[in-house]
């Protein structure tokens, strides 16, 4: 018998306890052994459930308990979970988490300890929620050198700017619609400023990549800029608005890493990923493209990939499993200056001069939607280097047009 301990019974640690305790004889046909749930750890009181008897509100009670070999995080944020994770991987008990923000942070720190321990650190469940990603990332494409990382990492965000294309919704509607339906939380900071794609962009970065990749090195941009008119003139260039993170390899060894808001084209695939679904393209050199697909949350989904994790470690308690990467530096992730397109929605008092200033700026290559209705102008540009195309941007500002928005 494999004893474990769930930290956290909130949504997700609910999921995972249910999964274990309830469908035990399932489990322990996929580890020929049995999995016991010793102990779960929770501040809050929860009576009346079958497993009432296995709650703790001591941590030490787990740490001390040399029975306990696996043990599962499910409480988010940074502390005090990055202390517990720590003190676990450090006694010697393999630690399985969800939690994308300690990972993000703390990922190289504690991938390095789980080494020098001769236990694993898993964290399938941080990325994807049930979408399998960094396990085939790391075994199933390991003949592969990744040249890049991207797509829709966030369902929160692809649910309101779905509801804003398909049903012309404004930004402040589709958000109360996702918080009514469970998709958004009461604070929906997080996704809507694109924080929760950065660490997952910083989680993939650094798998991909072998160095570990910081939120702050990720220029990251949220949708809440986003309005029913870059919709509208998106729709126009046959295009439509999905928050993208990415990441990608250079020639020199360093690497880009992003989330924001992009016009993705018609003809791509991404572009018909909608509603809370998920995706992530992996680009590998002898692959190309491989995209997994799937519902980047929700309870009985991410706690499926915590226990597959769970299971992972119960089959490897005498040998690690080989997920790691190095601690990162200050000059890794750096800002390309590669060819794009750049998307400018902007406005003036003067239509002829908005139109003559935009045509100027950017030629006759570019694509152009005028409105001379609303004095308006959106403006898809040639390919040319980001930092050129940015530089013309402030060109248009300083001809008393404002740029009200700009999307790659």
């Amino acid at each position: 018998m494999i004893n474990v301990a769930i930290m956290g019974h909130g949504v997700v640690g609910s999921g995972v306890a249910e999964i274990l305790i309830y469908h035990a004889d399932r489990i322990a046909e996929k580890v020929k052994d049995k999995i016991n749930v010793k102990y779960i750890l929770d501040l809050r009181d929860f009576d009346g459930l079958s497993y009432s008897d296995k709650f703790t509100k001591d941590f030490e009670s787990i740490l001390n308990d040399d029975e306990v070999k696996v043990v599962a995080e499910v409480m988010g944020g940074v502390n005090p979970a990055y202390d517990f994770v720590k003190k676990c991987l450090l006694s010697g008990k393999s630690v399985v988490t969800s939690n994308k923000e300690l990972v993000a942070a703390k990922g190289a720190e504690l991938l390095k300890i789980a080494q020098d321990n001769n236990v694993n650190f898993l964290f399938e469940a941080s990325v994807g929620g049930g979408i399998p990603v960094l396990r085939p990332m790391a075994q199933c494409l390991a003949a592969n050198e990744i040249n890049s990382v991207k797509g829709i990492l966030n369902g929160t965000t692809n649910y309101i700017l779905n509801k804003m294309i398909v049903d012309n919704m404004d930004f402040d509607t589709a958000l109360s619609l996702a918080q009514e339906k469970g998709y958004a939380e009461k604070d929906p900071t997080a996704d809507i400023e694109g924080h929760d794609a950065c660490r997952k962009v910083c989680i993939l970065a650094s798998l991909a990549f072998g160095k570990h990749v910081y939120p702050e090195q990720v220029y990251t941009e949220g949708i809440t800029n986003i309005t029913l008119g870059d919709v509208e003139y998106a729709d126009g260039f046959n295009c439509v608005i999905k928050l993208i993170g990415s990441t990608e390899r250079l020639a020199d060894g360093k690497i880009t890493a992003s989330v924001r808001p992009t016009l993705v084209s018609r003809d791509h695939i991404i572009s018909g990923v909608n509603g809370v679904f998920n995706t992530v393209m992996v680009n590998g050199d002898q692959t190309g493209d491989v995209m997994f697909y799937g519902k980047g949350a929700g309870k009985e989904a991410t706690a499926s990939a915590v226990v597959a994790d769970i299971i992972d470690c119960a089959k490897h308690l005498n040998a690690r499993k080989y997920l790691f990467w190095e601690d990162g530096s200050d000059d890794y992730v750096v800002c390309s200056d590669k060819a794009v397109k750049l998307y400018i929605y902007a406005a003036g008092d003067d239509f002829n001069t908005l139109c003559t200033s935009a045509e100027a700026l950017f030629g006759e290559n570019a694509s152009y939607i005028k409105n001379k209705f609303k004095n308006e102008i959106a403006i898809l540009t040639d390919k040319k280097p980001e930092s050129e195309l940015l530089k013309a941007a402030e060109q248009l500002k300083a001809n008393t047009v404002k740029v009200m928005h700009t999307l790659f």
